[in-house]
């Protein structure tokens, strides 16, 4: 438990030097869409991949649950659309990318601090919190969210190519399914999840990577607790904020 407080507190700590004004904004914005381009544009193919599949099976799995002559065929399409906006797109991206993303940040960071990287722009006087992690948050809170949407769109395309395939369900209506009772709430609810989501992935990734002492092997171990760590609370966050938003 003390253990506990103690990493809380560290991380409390080391949020408080990231969050200071940076002392050139032209090297904070470059650095922004330097990240932009690592967290977001190269994990743009995953989703999609994962999207589609997640879609398709939803379509699949609904038509299975459903076959049932007085359930309306067009529900399976209702179905996945809420699926996919409400949970699959927001929660279960923000767990792929806790790997992919996550396990970035903490490698580099950490490869940054063992190789003293970190230590020569101390000596330098440069605040390395604020240099070298609040341009990888910022650019995960204003990317993450955009490949949540791209996630909603590709995941309902996904389910309606599935309906081709799929004997229970038409894609005439799917379609009639995925225009029907739409709440657009669960689009900015699932935006700000994913947003929140995207906070605690690299915070958390950079603050294992951050401090991360030794060698090779505890680069390696610093990844494993950012990806572990982060989607615990990625999951636990996803409990509060459906309980508080919904």
């Amino acid at each position: 438990m003390l253990k506990l407080l103690y990493h809380i507190g560290r991380y409390f700590t080391l949020l408080k030097r990231v969050f200071s004004k940076p002392e050139r904004w032209n090297v904070f914005f470059r650095q922004t869409v330097r990240e932009v381009d690592k967290i977001g544009l190269s994990s743009i193919l995953i989703v999609i991949i994962i999207s589609i599949f997640m879609g398709a099976v939803c379509t699949i799995q609904m038509t299975a649950n459903l076959a049932n002559p007085i359930i309306p065929r067009y529900l399976i399409g209702l179905g996945t659309r809420e699926t996919m906006l409400l949970e699959f797109s927001s929660t279960i991206v923000a767990l792929i990318l806790s790997g992919k993303v996550g396990g970035n940040i903490a490698s580099e960071l950490g490869t940054m601090k063992v190789t003293e990287q970190v230590d020569a722009l101390e000596i330098m006087g440069v605040n390395s919190a604020e240099y070298l992690i609040l341009p990888k948050i910022t650019a995960s809170i204003l990317f993450i969210p955009l490949l949540t949407v791209i996630s909603m769109a590709v995941g309902i395309w996904g389910g309606y190519l599935a309906a081709f395939f799929t004997p229970g369900v038409t894609p005439h209506e799917f379609v009639i399914g995925i225009t029907s009772y739409f709440q657009p709430y669960y689009v900015t609810y699932s935006i700000i999840k994913s947003g929140i989501f995207a906070f605690i992935i690299s915070s958390i990734s950079s603050y294992h990577g951050y401090f991360t002492n030794g060698g090779a092997l505890d680069v390696g171990r610093s990844s494993t607790h950012a990806v572990v760590y982060s989607s615990i609370v990625v999951l636990l966050f996803n409990v509060i904020l459906t309980k508080l938003m919904l």
